[in-house]
């Protein structure tokens, strides 16, 4: 049996309408920890270094990057000024 990449498994799934939705809902979510993992790299920092520039574990950084982490508006807002970015968020 042939394996699946990735984007092959994705549009499969997706063609299943509740999978679809739940996707969907946590398009937003993934948005965010996508911008954090690009603008972490771009500077040239690991997640221990981010880490310490906010004062947290990097631990913390990984839970924030997994999407396995609820994080306040404050601990976004930390990150995005330890990454030299602004936290803006609308509705």
């Amino acid at each position: 049996m042939k394996k699946k990449t990735y984007k092959q498994l994705k549009k499969e799934l997706l063609k299943d309408k509740k999978i679809k939705q739940l996707y969907e809902r946590l398009e937003p979510e993934f948005a965010v920890i996508e911008m954090i993992i690009k603008k972490r790299i771009e500077k040239g920092l690991s997640q221990k270094e981010l880490a310490r520039k906010i004062g947290t574990k990097q631990s913390a950084i990984s839970r924030l990057e997994s999407g396995t982490y609820n994080p306040s508006l404050s601990f976004l807002q930390k990150v995005g000024e330890a990454l030299g970015a602004k936290l803006k968020i609308s509705l």
